[in-house]
């Protein structure tokens, strides 16, 4: 994997200076991160949820760019 592939002690390390973040796992530390933080870390504050478990109105609401895989997009309505 070498130079593609970096571990961290925890989400807040990983998500300094990345691109976007991907969720693929529903483990409770996911589910309630400090999003400022994460905001502040990513280039683009940009999340990817395969796993559906951010409320795409605060994320917006907040300042993502939010992508839900498998839901619905939000809709100028909603938002």
């Amino acid at each position: 994997l070498g130079d593609k592939f970096e571990l961290g002690k925890n989400m807040y390390d990983i998500t300094q200076g990345a691109d976007a973040l991907f969720v693929v796992t529903e483990w409770s530390e996911f589910r309630t991160p400090e999003l400022d933080t994460l905001k502040k870390n990513l280039k683009q504050p940009n999340i990817f949820d395969g796993r559906n478990i951010f409320n795409p109105v605060k994320m917006k609401q907040l300042g993502f760019n939010y992508y839900c895989i498998g839901r619905q997009a939000l809709t100028e309505v909603e938002s």
